[in-house]
């Protein structure tokens, strides 16, 4: 039985290549559909929605932090698919009894490239897997070729409302951000800090972006927000070219052009 380690540096025993998939991870499951292993995933979480047809057509197994360990069981994976950050530690343990368990840690964009490559090898589909990752890496590669000798535009990023959070210089967000030719203004932070609006006032942004996930920043929030930073730029993103780490990066290059030019 083939070994394979890990983004936590695991060794892990996978059949390969595996017949029954169980994906925890909304970015990895749309990547698991890029891969076109629709018959060997058999459940993924109800916020996979990505594809919609497996959203709408695969079983369920909880959200990624409140897993049904029963229905994930019934399934009879030989392959579970998890990561670090989204998923619960306690929760991805106690499914190691039921079978494989292999957890993702992204929080670079070579972390994210050698989860696809790796998770290619693991389902053999190697081939589609090295062009996608091809196709990431020469359009974030132009990407930062064509912002070459800009100056940054100072950001705050915001994920979360009630209390607002905002990203730190060890995420993944803020690597997408260093693409789009954005200052992180908080990278000096770890992780999802919690700020004030005193905190953002103090800090002088040039540009607020707020994210459609998770949290679902609207138009209502942007109005909030400006009455504290009348002169900053507000704007809604799309969070899923920021924070999806899978097959969704192949169009982040020309989502974060598009977002750069019309800014400046």
């Amino acid at each position: 039985m083939p070994l394979y380690t890990d983004q936590l540096n695991r060794q892990v025993k996978i059949t390969a290549p595996p017949r029954r998939i169980v994906s925890l991870v909304p970015s990895q499951t749309e990547l698991l559909a890029y891969l076109e292993l629709d018959e060997a995933v058999v459940g993924i979480t109800k916020f996979c929605v990505r594809p919609d047809t497996w959203f709408r057509e695969k079983t369920r197994v909880g959200g990624t932090k409140q897993l049904h360990t029963k229905i994930i069981q019934s399934l009879q994976p030989d392959l579970i698919i998890a990561n670090k950050e989204e998923n619960v530690q306690e929760q991805v343990e106690a499914l190691e009894g039921l079978a494989p368990v292999w957890v993702s840690d992204i929080n670079t964009l070579d972390d994210a490239i050698d989860m696809i490559g790796q998770l290619g090898s693991i389902t053999g589909t190697d081939v589609k897997a090295q062009s996608l990752i091809n196709t990431i890496r020469i359009g974030l590669t132009a990407l930062q070729h064509s912002l070459a000798g800009r100056k940054k535009i100072r950001t705050i990023y915001l994920l979360w409302k009630d209390p607002y959070m905002t990203t730190g210089g060890d995420t993944f967000i803020h690597h997408m951000m260093e693409y789009a030719g954005l200052e992180n203004i908080f990278t000096h932070e770890t992780r999802y800090p919690v700020i004030t609006t005193e905190m953002m006032q103090q800090a002088k942004p040039d540009l607020v972006l707020l994210s459609s996930e998770p949290y679902p920043f609207g138009e209502k929030q942007v109005r909030e927000l400006a009455e504290y930073l009348p002169e900053t730029k507000l704007l809604l993103a799309d969070g899923e070219m920021f924070s999806w780490y899978g097959s969704r990066l192949q169009y982040a290059a020309e989502y974060l052009r598009k977002l750069h030019t019309s800014l400046v």
